[in-house]
């Protein structure tokens, strides 16, 4: 269910962060980063037809993206997808860092990896505000099992 290959599994929320940071930094241009990103969302697991629901469907997206919770407060996992290559590996990259974490965990990482990395920098306005409104989701799930 997970975007990440199984060998990517980092013990927690700043380790994954920790890696994508240094698999960035190999990358010598923002084409290559950029290529990296739609290598990272064609990787993501379908996300099945029925899952596609308004209830679903993240607000504030230019594309159409899908995020569907599952999990306790104890571990809460993400599944995701985009029409959109790119923003499906953004996608790749906050499950990476947020999906098969606790509660707890996620309300308290910050993304600090999109400073890191430049992805601040180099995204289009309408991706920066998808960016953002799909960790808004992860975080306000993050909270609503916080408090069951």
């Amino acid at each position: 269910m997970n975007a990440q290959p199984d060998n990517a599994r980092a013990d927690s929320a700043q380790a994954a962060q920790d890696a994508i940071i240094g698999e960035f930094a190999f990358f010598g241009d923002w084409t290559e980063r950029y290529q990296y990103l739609i290598d990272l969302g064609r990787k993501l697991a379908p996300l099945p037809e029925e899952l596609k629901t308004d209830a679903h469907k993240v607000s504030g997206c230019q594309s159409q993206v899908w995020l569907v919770p599952g999990g306790d407060a104890q571990r809460l996992t993400f599944q995701a997808i985009s029409d959109s290559a790119i923003v499906s590996g953004l996608i790749a990259l906050l499950l990476r860092v947020y999906s098969g974490r606790s509660a707890q965990e996620i309300i308290d990482t910050p993304p600090r990896f999109v400073e890191a990395i430049g992805l601040a920098q180099h995204l289009s306005p309408t991706r920066s505000n998808g960016l953002a409104a799909m960790l808004a989701r992860i975080k306000d799930y993050a909270h609503a099992a916080a408090h069951i």
